[in-house]
């Protein structure tokens, strides 16, 4: 007998029922499971560091007064550590007690222009008005050794000549020669042709001229010997963190002069020892410090960085030299009109004060006004990516007094007609450095490890400064990064 129709939906329906039961149920099963498989896995931190992971790159300032590669005094001042992320704040970055980028043996490279002028090791970090600086060494780049030239030492015999070559015979091995000893007289003269099997005999070494009796008897394996104590007096320096980030560090190791004096025999070990020589209470002597902002300090970047990278040059070529004559001059003019410079043009005379003129002769030209000067004029032109355009940078001040004196900071770059494209213009004086300080240009860098240059401004402001990072792209001037926090300073373009 077939089943019916509605026997058949009935089993089917009450199969669907059951399958949705048991994923219902398994599912429950599952959740109730999920506490007890968290509480059994391990709760510390079990990931690794991936091998791609980006290392530390310090960007800072060298600060010095006197002769570049010897300075009278100099001081680094940290500015950003980027860490493969963003750029972090390298004054206060991982900061046990001084900040990672100060930390003892870190090398930074010199660089101008985006080419390595010298080498500046850490030795030492302080506080300098609330701000932490380092001092250290300037050390000249490491000459390259030259490779030696190898003389064969073998004239090949197809080269060879084939004439036959006449040698001087030594004076020792003249035939006929006669040695004189006392009263007796012998003469030898050497065969041409010498015999193998003939007897010869050889001077007598003098190295071995020791009797038997003197050489030294045969080592007994039983025999005690006298072994010196190892030294254990040096304590082992404590092991570093193994997660701590770690910057470019000098090969030298710093030598430190001090000397102790021997306890002794039988001294109570309680008792306090003398020691002589300078005192190691601080480490490693601090170099001349740099207090201030003197007049006739000079700056420059600083690079430190975990991996040797070559040096991006960021020095524009121009195809035509007067081009930069140009532009310069044109940058110029928006600098004076900027600080209130600009030349006035000379008036036409009178026509009642005019003398009369003939017909024939010409009208007398005004000559043009001589441009008024620019005090501490900078006019640098880099080029901030392989391929790009020019990237002018001019800042200058005018001649007033200094209690009066106003300044002015112009980045622009030529446009498509051959203009000047300003990107931005900074103008400010002395009595507003509170509000809108005085942008100085220091170089350009590669902050962010991306073969592209930014430009480093320090703002310098009413008793206090701070540092900028600006990008260029695309015709605009973007502040990345300000140091110790905020955004300080005012931008405005045309």
């Amino acid at each position: 007998m077939s089943p019916s129709l509605e026997s058949i939906g009935f089993a089917m329906v009450h199969r669907k029922t059951s399958l949705m039961w048991r994923i219902r149920n398994t599912a429950l099963a599952a959740g109730a499971l999920l506490p007890l498989i968290a509480q059994a896995q391990y709760p510390g931190q079990i990931t690794k560091r991936a091998k791609d992971t980006p290392d530390l790159r310090a960007v800072a300032v060298l600060e010095w007064t006197g002769e570049a590669g010897k300075p009278k005094a100099c001081r680094i001042v940290p500015i950003t550590v980027f860490d493969g992320e963003k750029l972090q704040d390298a004054g206060v970055y991982m900061a046990r007690p001084q900040p990672l980028a100060l930390s003892g043996e870190v090398e930074y490279q010199l660089k101008y222009n985006g080419k390595t002028i010298g080498l500046f090791d850490i030795e030492n970090a302080g506080q300098e008005q609330g701000s932490w600086v380092g001092y250290g060494k300037w050390k000249p780049l490491p000459v390259p050794k030259t490779p030696r030239t190898t003389v064969p030492d073998k004239v090949d015999e197809e080269f060879a000549d084939d004439k036959p070559v006449l040698h001087r015979k030594h004076s020792g091995d003249a035939s006929g020669s006669g040695t004189k000893s006392g009263d007796s007289t012998t003469s030898s003269q050497a065969p041409v042709n010498d015999d193998p099997d003939r007897p010869k005999l050889q001077k007598k070494d003098d190295s071995t001229s020791t009797t038997a009796g003197s050489a030294p008897p045969p080592s007994d394996p039983d025999r005690p010997r006298l072994e010196k104590k190892p030294d254990t007096s040096k304590t082992s320096s404590p092991t570093p963190d193994p997660d701590r980030p770690t910057l470019q560090k000098a090969n030298p190791q710093l030598a430190q002069d001090i000397g102790n004096v021997d306890s002794v025999a039988g001294s109570d070990p309680d008792r306090p020892t003398l020691k002589r020589g300078k005192s190691s209470g601080n480490g490693v002597e601090i170099a001349p410090t740099l207090m201030g902002l003197p007049p006739d300090m000079q700056q420059a970047v600083a690079v430190s960085d975990a991996k040797n990278r070559p040096d991006h040059p960021w020095t524009y070529s121009w195809a035509n030299p007067d081009d930069e004559q140009k532009m310069k001059a044109a940058v110029e003019d928006i600098a004076r009109r900027a600080l209130g410079l600009a030349a006035e043009q000379p008036k036409p005379a009178s026509k009642k004060a005019a003398a009369p003129v003939h017909k024939t002769a010409k009208p007398a030209v005004p000559s043009p006004a001589e441009p008024a000067p620019l005090g501490d004029e900078q006019f640098r032109v880099f080029e901030l990516a392989y391929g790009s355009g020019a990237t002018m940078v001019l800042t200058a001040h005018n001649d007033a007094p200094p209690a009066t004196r106003k300044f002015v900071t112009i980045i622009a770059q030529p446009d498509l007609y051959g203009n000047v494209l300003v990107l931005l213009k900074s103008v400010t004086d002395m009595a507003h450095l509170d509000e809108t300080p005085r942008m100085r240009l220091v170089d350009a860098v590669d902050a962010l490890e991306d073969n592209r240059g930014e430009l480093l401004f320090e703002l310098r402001g009413d008793g206090s400064r701070q540092f900028a990072l600006y990008r260029i792209y695309r015709g605009t001037a973007e502040k990345l990064f300000v140091s110790m926090g905020g955004v300080y300073g005012t931008m405005s373009s045309e």
